[in-house]
């Protein structure tokens, strides 16, 4: 791995530590109303992120087609506040642990779909990464109860979570990191106000208590904030494929951090797991050399790649 590559890495294992963590967080607001809750987050991210949406911000906005306006849309609507009313409708008739494996599958579906959209046939080394990367996620939160609604919602969040990095590609270069993320969560603030309205009419809104208000700050400031800005920028130096690996480590964080409040342990079964997702990761990022030099793909075969992305 290069530096440019070692640096994407980093940025995107360390949004989704932060993400994982955020899990943690969401035990802690169950009694507000979701999409209040919601829109508070990411209109509060909003307002933090103007600031630094980079010079020429409104000139590249401008630049922007009808197409990728409505593609911003879809983007907010399906991998972020989609993403989390299907975890909620989800955990209604199924234990945590189902939408999570799901979702832990993302990185095999990203694996397969990025590269049939560009024409090319999967990588073995990511695809064979994303399989351990599943597995791991498997194997930390196991499986509970659920019925047949409980895994609907479940494939909806696991289509939330591939939407948030396949539906970000063709804006990201125009946007960059910072400007994609404010926009987006300018989009979702917007998009949950009206979903609180529509679900819960005037109650969408109330004011937070301390715990509910700390817990807010922190999915606003450091998840959406500093997550969304690290998983972009992490996602523009390794691409889509590879970041995805690196959301295995959503559940394995919200492990660790479960036991802190109270809401779950850690034993032997997250650390085995927590151990296959390092593993998938190491061997789908490219860090073990042996893997690498077998799934390697030509640097200008890669740019091709991705430009081609850029055009759906």
């Amino acid at each position: 791995m290069n530096a440019t590559t070692t640096r994407g890495a980093l940025l995107a294992a360390l949004a989704c530590v932060l993400v994982g963590g955020s899990f943690t967080a969401n035990s802690l607001l169950g009694d507000y109303p979701y999409a209040g809750g919601q829109f508070l987050r990411y209109a509060l991210a909003f307002l933090l992120l103007v600031p630094f949406a980079g010079p020429g911000a409104r000139a590249r906005l401008r630049t922007l087609g009808a197409g990728r306006w409505a593609r911003l849309a879809l983007l907010a609507a399906v991998g972020m506040v989609g993403f989390n009313l299907a975890v909620l409708a989800a955990e209604r008739t199924a234990e945590p642990a189902v939408p999570g494996v799901f979702v832990g599958c993302a990185p095999v579906v990203v694996a397969v779909v990025v590269p049939l959209l560009d024409g090319r046939r999967p990588q073995r080394v990511v695809l064979y990464g994303a399989l351990f990367v599943a597995v791991g996620a498997f194997t930390v939160q196991g499986w509970g109860r659920t019925d047949a609604a409980g895994i609907a919602f479940s494939v909806c969040a696991l289509v939330g979570e591939v939407g948030f990095a396949v539906l970000a590609v063709p804006v990201l270069r125009p946007l960059g990191p910072r400007l994609l993320s404010t926009v987006v969560c300018g989009i979702a603030a917007v998009e949950s106000a009206l979903a609180g309205l529509l679900i819960d009419g005037s109650d969408w809104l109330r004011r937070p208590d301390a715990v509910e208000a700390g817990a807010l700050l922190w999915q606003a400031a450091v998840v959406t904030v500093v997550g969304f800005v690290c998983w972009y920028m992490g996602m523009q130096r390794i691409g889509a494929e590879r970041a995805t690996l690196f959301s295995g480590l959503i559940p394995v964080a919200a492990a660790c951090t479960a036991p802190l409040v109270g809401t779950g342990s850690y034993g032997a079964a997250q650390a085995m797991g927590s151990a296959l997702v390092c593993a998938g990761v190491a061997v789908g990022s490219g860090a073990l050399p042996w893997f690498t030099h077998r799934g390697r793909v030509p640097a200008d075969r890669q740019r091709a790649s991705e430009r081609s992305l850029e055009k759906l």
